[in-house]
């Protein structure tokens, strides 16, 4: 179970650039849940993940994984409960380094480092069954410098390394948004198998409404770091993305109205 109570995030604290990324934002997700999140540029969406994963630290609120409170645990101390897959392929592997060689370094994420061999013929055992599940070929590639992969196989992989560990939750930063429209459709299937094969908490972000509604249990919407449209079950159901669309920019209204309201201006 993921808990996150009264986030605010605040860059450029107590100077004239101050802006507030995240605003008294509280969602809890429950064990397996895999949700998308919608909004636009500057909603706070990936500053939430960010948050979440201990890139940032927070002024207000609680972040509780697996019944931890991480909220100032720092971020490679949190690595052990989290699978990151970011938005650029390159950002989730190492260039420079064999298929096996990330393989690794993804198996022992939050482990103890010990001076080991890396890579055994048990291991590779289990990689290569792991990568034919991909259906790249990737499993008759392992010493294949990662440098070499598409943008498509590099983000396959990277999503594998992310759910080697069976990591507590899943953060999905736009992880389609850089592949052509066959390679997306491609990962999009195998982020929905992964996850419930494995029965992942995930937190997904993506600009594409029909991706927010084919998969998953549950879609948010944010505007100016809160969470302002929570869809699930029934409310779900049906929606379409002109329905969305249309929702999002109802509430948006609303939300500048009350801010209106709040300023004095009416």
């Amino acid at each position: 179970m993921i808990a996150i109570e009264h986030l605010t995030k605040v860059f450029h604290v107590g100077t004239v650039n101050a802006v507030t990324a995240l605003r008294d934002l509280s969602l809890h997700l429950a064990d397996g849940e895999f949700v998308t999140v919608v909004g636009s540029n500057g909603a706070g969406k990936s500053s939430l993940l960010h948050s979440i994963a201990g890139v940032y630290a927070i002024e207000q609120g609680r972040i509780v994984i697996d019944g931890h409170d991480v909220t100032t645990w720092a971020e490679h101390r949190r690595a052990r409960f989290i699978g990151r897959v970011f938005q650029n392929p390159a950002d989730g592997t190492a260039a420079a380094m064999s298929i096996e060689q990330n393989l690794v370094l993804a198996q022992t994420r939050g482990q103890a480092l010990r001076l080991t061999p890396g890579v055994k013929r048990g291991r590779r055992a289990q990689f290569r069954a792991a990568l034919a599940t991909l259906g790249m070929g990737l499993e008759n590639r392992l010493q294949t410098l990662v440098a070499l992969l598409s943008g498509g196989q590099r983000q396959a992989l990277t999503l594998l390394m992310a759910t080697l560990a069976r990591p507590r939750i899943l953060l999905l930063d736009e992880h389609t948004a850089a592949l052509d429209p066959g390679a997306a459709a491609h990962i999009m299937q195998l982020t929905n198998r992964l996850v419930r094969e494995q029965q992942l908490t995930t937190l997904m972000i993506t600009h594409n409404m029909g991706q927010a509604l084919a998969f998953g249990d549950r879609t948010l919407m944010m505007h100016r770091g809160q969470v302002i449209l929570d869809l699930c079950g029934e409310a779900r159901t049906g929606v379409t993305v002109h329905d969305l669309i249309n929702k999002f920019a109802e509430v948006r209204q609303e939300a500048l109205m009350d801010d209106a309201l709040l300023l004095g201006d009416h």
